[in-house]
């Protein structure tokens, strides 16, 4: 697939270092790495909205002690919103309902020990960077931007006592010599779309120079790539949602971490052809 539209629709003031977002009935709920609240957006009214999550939630904590929040899924009508379990104080994972404002806050430090456990993932390596939640299965998009640069999606069935997960690593292309590195996927049918990008570190926990993003496709069941597309070679997209789809395009919209205390984020729309 080679052809498609990359445009900024619009610029929102209040968010910074926007990681993660999710489109619903003419809203836009996103999360911030550097920040406790979930930012509800109304697209019509253009109204931002902050939630906060903790007690005296911050917009901008300081890297050693914010929670990460790079992952961002709707499970019929709640949110689930998931630290990275790159450092010990990334494990929160809380559970927002849209129609009550009702907030729950867990620690998912088991999941991913265990997680590191089986798959002899070191506690630098784990980097957990999208999430897909359907019906009873779970799905972790494992970002391979430490030093073994392995990309994996990792799933289960979503039952709490004998959860057992699954492991695949999963190729992606380079951008400028540097491997792409996944930074979100949603499920849109039998497909997984999902976003990568290529930074030039080999750390987890540290920034690097941002080198491009690609937009790919995968099989559900299989997991097999099926088409990988370079949408840019300066940004680091990492929220992917649904948009809009027809018969010959399917419409999402992007969110682009800029690593920054800027309290300002950038929305893109990304139309692809269905047809090629």
């Amino acid at each position: 697939m080679e052809k498609f539209q990359l445009s900024l629709l619009f610029k929102i003031i209040g968010i910074g270092s926007a990681s993660g977002l999710v489109y619903h009935e003419d809203k836009l709920y996103i999360i911030s790495d550097n920040s406790t609240f979930l930012y509800e957006y109304s697209i019509p009214t253009e109204n931002l909205n902050k939630i906060a999550l903790v007690e005296n939630a911050q917009d901008n904590i300081v890297k050693k002690d914010k929670p990460d929040f790079e992952a961002i899924a709707l499970k019929g009508t709640d949110l689930v919103l998931l630290g990275s379990g790159s450092t010990e104080n990334r494990n929160m994972i809380f559970n927002y309902a849209i129609p009550t404002g009702k907030i729950q806050k867990n620690n998912i430090g088991v999941i991913y020990q265990k997680i590191k456990q089986e798959f002899a993932i070191s506690d630098d390596e784990l980097n957990i960077e999208g999430l897909i939640m359907d019906n009873n299965q779970i799905y972790f998009f494992q970002r391979g931007n430490g030093l073994k640069g392995k990309n994996a999606v990792i799933f289960s069935k979503d039952t709490p006592q004998n959860q057992q997960f699954e492991y695949v690593s999963i190729d992606l292309p380079t951008i400028k010599n540097i491997t792409a590195t996944f930074t979100d996927a949603i499920l849109v049918e039998d497909k997984i779309y999902f976003l990568a990008s290529a930074e030039d570190t080999a750390s987890t926990y540290l920034d690097g120079e941002v080198l491009g993003s690609i937009i790919g496709r995968m099989d559900a069941k299989t997991l097999k790539v099926e088409f990988t597309q370079e949408i840019s070679n300066t940004n680091k997209f990492e929220g992917l949602t649904l948009y809009k789809q027809s018969e010959k395009e399917i419409e999402f919209l992007l969110c682009e971490d800029t690593d920054s205390e800027i309290l300002e984020s950038n929305i893109y729309k990304l139309v692809l052809d269905k047809t090629k």
